[in-house]
């Protein structure tokens, strides 16, 4: 996720310090919500979207919602706040993978 457009690459400064990234992990094997597993401003943010372009991780780009996930700590679940956000962002890379997510396991 981040705040940059990276089209815009060519017109900013060596490392934009506004700009900020935020990667998250899900695994949907686990009943687990999804965590911040990477956050970064300005070089940093350049360095994890650099990973995701190289490794061919979808980039969503949303303000909104990276200003909140920046000010969770690394290694931590999203908050409620942000599920909603998150599941379109989820949903929209399945889709972009042609890969449909697992159904949820019926409870006992």
């Amino acid at each position: 996720m981040s705040t940059s457009d990276p089209n815009d690459r060519a017109k900013k400064p060596a490392h934009d310090l506004d700009q900020v990234a935020v990667a998250l992990a899900y695994d949907a094997a686990t009943d687990d919500a999804p965590r911040i597993v990477a956050s970064g401003h300005g070089a940093l943010a350049e360095q994890i979207l650099a990973l995701a372009f190289a490794n061919g991780v979808k980039v969503r780009e949303d303000a909104d919602l990276v200003e909140i996930l920046a000010a969770i700590p690394v290694d931590t679940e999203i908050p409620l706040e942000a599920f909603t956000a998150v599941a379109e962002i989820l949903a929209y890379v399945y889709r972009a993978n042609g890969v449909l997510p697992p159904a949820p396991e019926a409870a006992p």
